[in-house]
């Protein structure tokens, strides 16, 4: 019985030839693959951007329009050019430096020179809308106007219809009623428009708080009274109070008789002084950073927050500094046991959050209750955060605990990287370790620490965290126009001033935060010309 055997025959190595269409394929695989990527990537900026588009155009931002389109149009352009290869790596970069830092620097530089702030939020034009719309009272006989509610973009309207014409139109709180021919009309009532959503009833009775708040202008003039409605389906006419006179530029109430004139302060002025509230941006000039250092109710807690803030970073970073010094000296020490247990228990207070660790502190030290009153001194009532002495002291102590072991670390690792030959060497000539380290290891050492006590001074005269947390920046200043207190540092007033208090005056805090800039910035141009003075002396 014969058996036959198959044997496979052996395949042929590619050629070269073969090996090259193969690379050419596989490159054009990957090639295919990204540029549906960066289609797709593209395609969501663009979505961005004409959404975008379509809001500022709603609230007519031109000038930012014009921003968004002319940056749509530059990115395009340079992912899908072949050549740009160095600005398709930068392009996004740039444009969060620019949106998150630039815009941000600028944008806040220029709040500081206008009354931006509580009752002086929008323009002019905002400003005479919400003051008639504030004063408006129903007429008497208004006729009924049978409206539709409508919302477009996330804003809401009115879609109105004329009960003696039976025409249409619509309007937001910010635009008039304008003529909506296209309106789809069922038994005499515009039902819908182009390019708006109609709510449903149910809709309309869940936003019915925001409804009632509508208040579309009957037209351009603002004397003409707007259209309300309580219910989201009849609408009547409101007439305000008070009378805007464009030619002579003032507000006059009907009620009272007085007459309100722009005098150039952001608001319509009586002339007893009296001023109607909402006003609007103006620019101010220097009058935020004069009134900071004339008007001695917000002089007195500049003065005695700046103090502080100089005092509480400059022992924060001595402090700090020293005890993580001494520690990286002792632990250094190649003779001690069990020293890399030791370093983990030191940095463990670096390893958590700082605020979290501050509202432990917080605790601990409640004059009531606090694990430090109760148990460490026996049930004492020490008011280590309502003093404004020991709030200072507390202040200090956290924020030793939470900085040395950065300190710790820095320093370890400066006086590892000296040279054990330069300290046997001094040791020959009959230096004494004091002098060592004095004249050796601690020049050595600032060459290396001292950019880093720099940035460090820098974080603490910012360190709103601890205060917030902490203190709350109390306790507060009495008979002060800011809501201020002992503990406060020039950032968390900053904070105070602007986001605080009935009156948040933006533009004050602004004015506070250039000065913060203009101070940080001379002491750091100056402490790194002495750490260049120093590295030349090294």
């Amino acid at each position: 019985m014969s058996q036959t055997i198959e044997r496979e025959t052996p395949q042929a190595p590619p050629t070269k030839k073969q090996r090259q269409a193969a690379r050419i394929a596989e490159a054009a695989s990957g090639s295919i693959r990204w540029m549906l990527l960066k289609i797709l990537l593209l395609a969501i900026v663009d979505a961005i951007a004409l959404y975008a588009a379509f809001v500022l155009v709603s609230h007519q931002e031109w000038l930012v329009l014009g921003v968004v389109v002319v940056v749509a149009v530059l990115v395009n352009w340079i992912y899908f050019s072949r050549k740009r290869i160095a600005a398709k790596y930068l392009t996004p970069g740039v444009i969060f430096l620019i949106l998150f830092q630039v815009f941000t620097l600028l944008y806040t530089g220029y709040i500081g020179f206008t009354n931006y702030g509580t009752g002086h939020n929008g323009s002019k034009e905002q400003a005479i809308s919400s003051l008639m719309a504030s004063a408006q009272e129903r007429v008497e006989d208004s006729p009924t106007y049978p409206v539709t509610v409508v919302e477009r973009l996330g804003t809401l309207g009115l879609l109105v219809t004329d009960p003696e014409d039976g025409d249409a139109s619509v309007g937001t709180n910010d635009q008039p009623l304008q003529d909506a021919p296209d309106a789809t009309v069922e038994g005499g009532k515009a039902v819908a428009v182009d390019g708006w959503t109609t709510l449903s009833f149910a809709q309309v009775i869940s936003r019915s708080s925001e409804i009632e708040k509508l208040s579309v202008p009957f037209s351009e003039d603002p004397n003409d009274g707007a259209i309300r409605t309580p219910d989201g389906q009849n609408g009547y006419l409101y007439i305000s109070t008070l009378v805007y006179d464009a030619d002579a530029d003032t507000m006059t109430d009907t009620r009272t008789g007085v007459v309100y004139s722009d005098t150039g302060v952001g608001a319509f002025t009586a002339e007893d002084g009296d001023q109607l509230m909402p006003g609007w941006q103006i620019t101010v000039g220097f009058d935020n950073f004069v009134r900071a250092i004339t008007d001695a109710s917000i002089r007195g807690p500049l003065i005695s927050v700046t103090i502080w803030t100089f005092v509480f970073a400059l022992i924060s970073v001595a402090s700090t500094f020293f005890l993580g010094l001494l520690l990286a000296l002792v632990f250094n020490n190649s003779r001690m046991r069990f020293r890399n247990g030791y370093r983990i228990l030191l940095i463990l207070p670096y390893a958590f959050p700082a605020f979290l660790s501050a509202l432990v502190w917080a605790g601990m030290m409640n004059e009531s209750f606090g694990f430090i009153n109760q148990v460490i001194f026996g049930g004492a009532s020490i008011p280590w955060l309502t003093d404004p002495t020991l709030a200072k002291v507390s202040v200090l102590i956290v924020n030793l605990w939470l900085g040395f072991p950065y300190m710790f670390l820095v320093c370890m690792g400066a006086l590892q990287g000296i040279p054990e030959d330069v300290n046997e060497a001094a040791a020959m000539d009959g230096a004494n370790p004091w002098q060592i380290f004095r004249r050796i290891k601690l020049p050595l050492l600032l060459v290396t620490v001292a950019p880093l006590l720099i940035s460090s001074f820098a974080f603490n005269f910012n360190n709103f965290n601890l205060i917030y947390m902490l203190t709350g920046g109390g306790p507060r200043f009495t008979d002060v126009a800011i809501p201020v207190g002992h503990t406060d540092i020039l950032i968390s007033m900053v904070y105070k001033v602007a986001f605080t208090g009935q009156t948040r005056d933006y533009g004050l805090a602004s004015a506070f935060t250039i000065l913060i800039f203009i101070v940080v910035a001379v002491i750091s141009i100056v402490s790194f010309r002495k750490t260049k003075a120093l590295e030349e002396l090294n």
